[in-house]
């Protein structure tokens, strides 16, 4: 139950206890007092305090100035009743309710203990002889019900508190997963385009360049250089494109498995490339077929940039659990992997990084004049890939 529905529950028994203690000490004085003089006084009064009553909750609980003019009317009408007939104090106890629902706590039990007064006073009329129960008993009950209300309230509020804070750190935390969101899109976004459209221009760079010395002396090779730099224009296109619509790479895109996108890569003019595969393919995830093969083309492009070499290989090997691809190369090596440079994006870390994502490890073995290999390892039993196969 909410805490609405607990407050209008407790409302209605209040409400339905003060009905009742007034028809009951209307009920006890005509009963009592049959023919007395004041009875229509006491019938239209009764009335009044019920005709009250009912307009109370059509004010509201804040304590507004027609509701603290309410509370007047109705606290005035109960003590002329009083007066008049003792046997209307015991209507004070939903009264304390409403007074303490309605006044500050200050104001509330000072108003509480004004209504306790003048119970006390008609039970000490009501009795034949003086009982030191009726003296204590009202006071007590009062302090119970307002201490118990207060307390109540307290504890609702603290709990609005708590709720309150945590709607906001519910918000925060939201925030922060988005912008933590946006900067690893905009980090992936950065290495789709290192890994493609900045490749793809050092390259029609190189071949342009190539063609541009070759062009007077060497015709034919020049517009060769010309026509695979046109190609690989081509192929940024078409990535340009993906990269607006979030769209797997072209080269997997129409069903085609990344064992023949592999197979169609190339480290540029002047170096060989060979594709092996090796065991059972099985279907692959798209994050993970993206993956290996933005690592191969990034890894390609190492070769073709700084490696020198003249053949390089790539073998794709599923192991049951994981799939491995190396990239290796005849080239002149390294003693430790290169820093970036300011153009040179990514490289090596944005590898790493994309098979980190996957759960995987990517390792790099290289020597001086012994060439690099390149390998990568992608588990296929993570919760991400889990969840990818999932209907």
């Amino acid at each position: 139950m909410s805490e609405a529905e607990r407050t209008r529950a407790l409302a209605a028994v209040m409400h339905t206890a003060f009905f009742l203690l007034l028809g009951a000490s209307l009920f006890r004085f005509l009963l009592r007092h049959p023919g007395d003089p004041r009875t229509p006084w006491i019938i239209a009064l009764g009335l009044t305090l019920a005709l009250l009553y009912v307009l109370g909750p059509a004010l509201g609980a804040a304590p507004t100035l027609r509701r603290l003019l309410w509370l007047g009317l109705v606290v005035t009408t109960w003590v002329v009743l009083v007066v008049l007939a003792p046997s209307f104090a015991w209507c004070a106890v939903p009264l304390f309710y409403t007074a303490l629902r309605t006044l500050p706590p200050r104001a509330a039990i000072a108003l509480v203990a004004l209504l306790t007064v003048f119970v006390v006073a008609a039970q000490m009329k009501l009795s034949k002889e003086f009982d030191p129960n009726l003296l204590v008993a009202p006071p007590a009950v009062a302090a119970v019900a307002a201490a118990v209300f207060i307390h109540m309230e307290r504890q609702a509020q603290a709990q609005r508190t708590l709720i309150e804070d945590l709607i906001r750190t519910r918000r925060e935390l939201a925030a922060t997963e988005r912008r933590e969101g946006t900067l690893a899109e905009r980090q992936r976004l950065s290495m789709e385009i290192h890994d493609t459209l900045a490749q793809h221009l050092s390259s029609q760079q190189m071949l342009l360049q190539a063609a541009d010395r070759t062009w007077d002396t060497d015709p034919g090779t020049a517009r060769a250089h010309v026509r695979t730099a046109e190609g690989i224009a081509a192929r940024g296109l078409a990535e340009a494109r993906r990269l607006v619509h979030d769209l797997a790479p072209p080269e997997l895109a129409g069903g085609a498995g990344l064992p023949d996108a592999l197979r169609a890569l190339d480290a540029g003019p002047g170096t060989t490339v060979r594709f092996h595969l090796e065991g059972t393919p099985v279907p692959l995830p798209d994050r993970v077929q993206s993956a290996l093969l933005r690592i191969a083309q990034g890894a390609l492009a190492n070769v073709r940039e700084h490696s020198g070499a003249r053949a390089a290989a790539l073998t794709l090997s599923f192991l049951g659990d994981q799939v491995v691809l190396d990239i290796a190369d005849d080239g002149r090596g390294f003693t430790e992997p290169r820093t970036a440079g300011p153009d040179r994006g990514h490289g090596l870390p944005a590898m790493r990084a994309r098979a980190t994502q996957l759960g995987g490890t990517l390792t790099v073995e290289s020597a001086p004049g012994e060439g690099t290999v390149l390998s990568v390892a992608i588990p296929l039993s993570t919760p991400t890939q889990r969840t990818e196969h999932s209907p």
